[in-house]
């Protein structure tokens, strides 16, 4: 279920950088804003979903594991809240584009998307590497 919300989060804030980028641009138009925040509140329903499951099974996982779930779920929460407010902003404030708490919205979106991308990409780097020293050792033992 971390290599699919490792999907996701790649996918929810598919901007270049530099950061803040997004938030501060005027070339983006009204309805490529709409269109962002559609997508990207596809992408985090989809975490959302994938981190319901993995709190079922949460007390059955090692600590680490335990670990991971709850940094996701914390910059999962956040990434929600903030593309929310800004659907509600952009619905009330069309012209509105780039005052204060639009960009901070924005901002955070990009800043807890990219904090939980790493999360899970450390997470699953660990993993990896975790079942590779296993199945060296394996061998290395079957040899002697």
């Amino acid at each position: 279920m971390l290599a699919e919300i490792q999907k996701e989060t790649a996918e929810l804030w598919p901007y270049a950088h530099p950061p803040g980028t997004f938030a501060r641009n005027v070339q983006y138009t009204l309805q490529s804003r709409v269109t962002f925040l559609e997508r990207a509140e596809g992408h985090i329903n989809a975490v959302r979903e994938r981190l319901a499951k993995l709190q079922h099974i949460r007390r059955l996982v090692l600590r680490r594991q335990q670990q991971a779930i709850t940094e996701v779920t914390f910059h999962a929460t956040r990434v929600e809240a903030s593309i929310q407010a800004a659907i509600v902003h952009l619905r009330e404030n069309q012209d509105r584009l780039l005052v204060g708490e639009y960009r901070d919205h924005l901002i955070t979106i990009e800043d807890r998307s990219e904090g939980m991308k790493q999360t899970v990409d450390e997470f699953l780097d660990y993993e990896k590497f975790s079942q590779d020293a296993s199945t060296i050792i394996k061998r290395v033992g079957a040899c002697g």
